[in-house]
Formats: structure tokens, C-alpha cells, sequence
């Protein structure tokens, strides 16, 4: 379970890695809107697992590589923005949050039952 600190750290992260990805996300993904879905910091503070979500995207793991192919400069920045508020800066451990897709799947399974005719009860067993 995370702790106060572990929290308010993550919120700090997502929140500066939100606004460098607003700003410079086209620099990486040109088209593509990254969303910062959730972050997890180990109790050491030393390693934010950040979980991304990509919108108007064909590929989710081929936008993953590419921006784990630029998490050095991502943490440099994020580094720039939260110097002042932490002793080290954390590595970036960066995820596709698939959530949403598992929610949609979820949503048609759903429908799909709802559609089908239920079965009479008998009341035998």
C-alpha cells in the first residue's frame, strides 16, 4: 500500500510529466494525445512507474517504444521542473494503461449477453 508521501510524489510527477507531454508530446507522437493515466512510486521514491494512455493511435506499443526511447530526456525535463521539491530525480518506467480497452471489451461482452434470449426457468434441478 502506498504511503501520504508516495502519493503526493506521484500526483507531483504526473502532473509536471503531464505538462511536458502537452508541451513537447508532438516532438515524439506528432497526432497523438498522450494522457498520463496513473503513477506509482516505489517507497524509496527512487523509480515512477507511469502509466500512459495514447489517443488517435493505431500502434499503443509502437508509441510506447517511442517514448521510452526518449525517457532520458523526458526525465531530464521532468528533473528541470522538480529539483527544487525532491533530493533525486526518479527513473521512468513508462506502461501502456490499458484500461480503456479493457473497459470497451467489457462493454460489448455486456451488450452481447444482454442481446441473447435468456432461457426460460424450469425450476427443476
Amino acid at each position: 500500500m502506498e504511503s501520504k508521501r508516495q502519493k503526493k510524489f506521484a500526483g507531483v510527477i504526473q502532473e509536471d510529466l503531464a505538462a511536458i507531454f502537452q508541451r513537447e508530446g508532438a516532438n515524439y507522437l506528432p497526432n497523438t494525445l498522450v494522457t498520463i493515466t496513473h503513477v506509482r512510486v516505489t517507497p524509496d521514491l527512487a523509480i515512477a512507474r507511469v502509466f500512459l494512455s495514447f489517443f488517435n493511435n493505431t500502434d499503443n506499443q509502437q508509441a510506447l517504444n517511442i517514448v521510452k526511447s526518449h525517457a532520458s530526456e523526458i526525465r531530464y525535463k521532468l528533473g528541470a521542473r522538480i529539483k527544487d521539491q525532491v533530493r533525486i530525480i526518479p527513473q521512468l518506467e513508462f506502461f501502456v494503461d490499458d484500461t480503456s480497452e479493457y473497459v470497451e471489451r467489457m462493454d460489448k461482452i455486456f451488450d452481447k449477453i444482454s442481446k441473447e434470449e435468456r432461457q426460460p426457468d424450469t425450476g427443476e434441478e
